[in-house]
């Protein structure tokens, strides 16, 4: 899709602009500038952004060496921390790859690009049929959702922002690329998107107090993971498609989409579940510094079970 083709926006909605809201609008504006620097430059930046927080958000770097620790427990302790100081400087060049998705060129990011499987896409979208498609929260989502879009109309589901500046400028910054942006709470609108023979996309591997979910396998410890899936699934008739996004080490990209899954969803929330957290894991061995491991992924146990995290 050339840079200056534009998708259905909510044009039509004013930017707040209340004095709480310049702060935002200033941090905004530096992001703006930021996205257009060029791409070698930030991906250097990236790196240094990210071992600038490893060495001073010390909550979020325990929390990563926790995870690692927990998933990865076959890695000595200096392997385990190697692997959490280069997830840092993945997250570094992650927020650069962020603003370019949502307000600058991905013209570097098309270079070299390698996109897989999108005949099972087309096979799952056969007789207009919708389609759900799952990743997980890594630190290429944004810009792997934004380059797919050349190759596929996805429209996407998030958790809107508190603040209103951030909120109207990222989502006005997504439907760029996207066909429509559907809030967590937009069930009815999501719903009718699939059953028209939409694409909607999401990563629901994260805790979260909103939507139904339930305990399942996550790297053999239970993860408390929304049943969303499952869900969409058995009210729209959609099928699942799970989506794997790499940025490989000659700066690349590597976007892959699996066959749809068979028999699914089935009458068993909580296996179906299973199944897509089982592709997310797969996803994860497949790059795991690429992974958000800052999450507290495990925060929530089965029956208030001891606190993983300090």
């Amino acid at each position: 899709m050339a840079e200056s083709e534009k998708r259905p926006s909510d044009a039509g909605e004013r930017p707040p602009r209340g004095l709480r809201q310049w702060p935002a609008w200033i941090g905004i504006g530096l992001a703006w500038l930021v996205a257009r620097l060029p791409w070698a430059l930030q991906r250097a930046l990236g790196r240094l952004t990210g071992a600038l927080f490893f060495m001073t958000m010390r909550e979020r770097r325990e929390i990563a060496r926790r995870n690692i620790a927990l998933c990865f427990p076959a890695l000595t302790p200096a392997e385990q921390d190697a692997l959490a100081r280069t997830s840092f400087a993945e997250l570094g060049i992650g927020l650069f790859e962020f603003a370019r998705a949502w307000w600058g060129s991905v013209d570097p990011m098309r270079r070299g690009l390698r996109v897989e499987g999108l005949e099972h896409l087309a096979a799952a979208r056969a007789g207009g049929r919708g389609v759900i498609v799952v990743s997980g929260h890594f630190t290429t989502l944004e810009i792997s959702a934004r380059l797919m879009c050349d190759y596929a109309p996805l429209a996407g589901m998030y958790r809107p922002h508190n603040q209103g500046a951030m909120e109207w400028a990222v989502k006005r910054g997504r439907l760029r690329y996207a066909t429509a942006m559907f809030t967590r709470d937009e069930l009815r609108p999501a719903l009718k998107h699939l059953k028209q023979g939409g694409l909607l996309w999401f990563a629901p591997d994260q805790d979260t107090r909103r939507g139904e979910s339930v305990f399942v396998p996550f790297f053999g410890h239970p993860a408390y993971s929304l049943t969303s899936t499952h869900q969409l699934a058995r009210l729209s008739g959609a099928a699942v498609i799970a989506f794997s996004h790499v940025r490989r080490e000659d700066g690349g990209y590597t976007l892959k989409l699996s066959p749809a899954f068979e028999g699914f969803p089935s009458s068993d929330a909580t296996a179906d579940t299973a199944r897509v957290i089982a592709a997310i894991e797969d996803m994860v061995r497949d790059a795991p510094t690429q992974y958000l491991w800052i999450h507290r992924r495990f925060k929530r146990q089965p029956d208030g079970r001891g606190a993983l995290y300090r």
